[in-house]
């Protein structure tokens, strides 16, 4: 059989997806990216597309795996990767020689690895037009009713918010600041994998869908606490950083700075075939980039350069993003944690010399928290240490002051 263009393909992909037909649009991708031939008309024009395997693939992440590799290093790096599309990229792997696959169970998170002692956390739900959501919010031991930063966290694929808290250990660096900290949950009826829906376009608009809800929690938490206004921050990991990008795009007079780990532009994709080609290619086309009014907010992108799940680029094309309105300089500084990954900081400064967007490229990590606990998924202790260095570039910048 002849092989279809990519572009063919992706079309055709985009077809059976807006039909409802992710599995036959999952399987069509995948033929691409193993350099297969495509079905013939007939399979294609029908829907019936010949699975190669023999269950249907698994649209989003499956939790808690650990690769093992020829090389000893990516193995450590990588242990313990969120997927989305995982069927597609554990095929690509197997295909390129990466290696096999185990799966661990996951003791539950207890509360010694989430809560410093003092402090509260405790359960909320927001609802709108577009749903409800559940959140969990910290709420640090140092709080007398003056007002405070609140940080937003996204989770990614499979996560809940006690996973997340564990993981990053954000919980115990907002202790020591005196910072709220809010966790909004993805309901699994809303993504089977309760990953974050960054891809749709429905997903991507102020007012609108998901980031209506997460824009609708962090005021609730505004309402109900002494949030300092000008000091309000979103950050996440994977899919949630894809949506925590979306957020800085569409509430930057919300959201003062954002934190990207392992994410996507916002406009990256518009719908699931054109996700499968950002993550495995990284980067969307500039016509489906979404920028807010006024200047972009000040970013902090962490991303392992060995990251087979969502490629580097991603994170490259986030600083693209941010260049097009901006002028700036370039300060780099290289370093290793003391038994770690070494790492390249890119610090971009505005014309008085402030640090508006950073790059941390980190050298042989995969697709994992930088720096995070072991209580929770998806981190790689070997740092930098994301969730520390987040809150720091945070908490170094606030909203401009209203005029009027």
């Amino acid at each position: 059989m002849k092989a279809m263009l990519k572009q063919d393909i992706v079309r055709e992909a985009t077809c059976l997806t807006r039909a409802g037909q992710l599995v036959e649009a999952t399987e069509l991708l995948q033929r691409m990216l193993r350099g297969e031939s495509a079905p013939d008309a007939t399979l294609r024009t029908t829907g019936r597309i010949a699975l190669t395997g023999r269950e249907p693939p698994i649209i989003d992440a499956k939790a808690n795996t650990i690769e093992e590799t020829d090389s000893p290093q990516l193995a450590r790096a990588t242990s313990a990767q969120p997927r989305v599309l995982r069927a597609l990229l554990d095929r690509t792997r197997e295909r390129s020689g990466l290696g096999r696959r185990g799966v661990i169970k996951r003791a539950p998170v207890s509360t010694p690895d989430i809560l410093p002692e003092g402090a509260r956390f405790i359960e909320g739900t927001y609802s709108n037009p577009a749903g409800s959501r559940a959140y969990r919010l910290f709420i640090p031991s140092g709080y007398q009713g003056q007002p405070l930063p609140l940080v937003v966290m996204l989770h990614g694929c499979t996560q809940s918010p006690d996973d997340f808290a564990a993981g990053t250990r954000m919980n115990f660096i907002a202790e020591e600041q005196t910072c709220f900290v809010v966790y909004p949950a993805q309901r699994s009826e809303a993504n089977q994998a309760k990953c974050w829906n960054w891809f749709r376009t429905a997903d991507q608009q102020r007012g609108r869908g998901e980031p209506s809800l997460i824009a609708g929690i962090t005021h609730q938490i505004m309402r109900d606490y002494s949030v300092d206004p000008k000091r309000v921050y979103v950050a996440g990991l994977s899919a949630g950083a894809a949506a925590a990008a979306i957020m800085g795009a569409t509430y930057n007079d919300l959201y003062a700075a954002i934190g990207v780990h392992s994410g996507l532009a916002c406009g990256a994709a518009i719908d699931l075939p054109s996700a499968f080609v950002a993550m495995r290619e990284g980067g969307g086309s500039d016509d489906r980039v979404i920028l807010g009014d006024g200047p972009p907010v000040p970013t902090i992108v962490f991303h392992g350069d060995r990251d087979i799940t969502v490629h580097p680029n991603n994170g490259d094309q986030i600083l693209e993003q941010f260049m097009r309105t901006t002028s700036t300089q370039k300060k780099v500084h290289r370093g290793r944690v003391p038994g770690g990954h070494a790492y390249t900081r890119t610090i971009y400064t505005n014309a008085s010399g402030r640090g508006i967007f950073e790059h941390w490229n980190i050298h042989g990590a995969g697709h994992a928290w930088s720096g995070g606990s072991p209580a929770g998924s998806y981190t790689d202790p070997r740092g930098p240490d994301a969730t520390r260095e987040m809150l720091r570039f945070f908490l170094e910048h606030s909203l401009p002051q209203q005029s009027g």
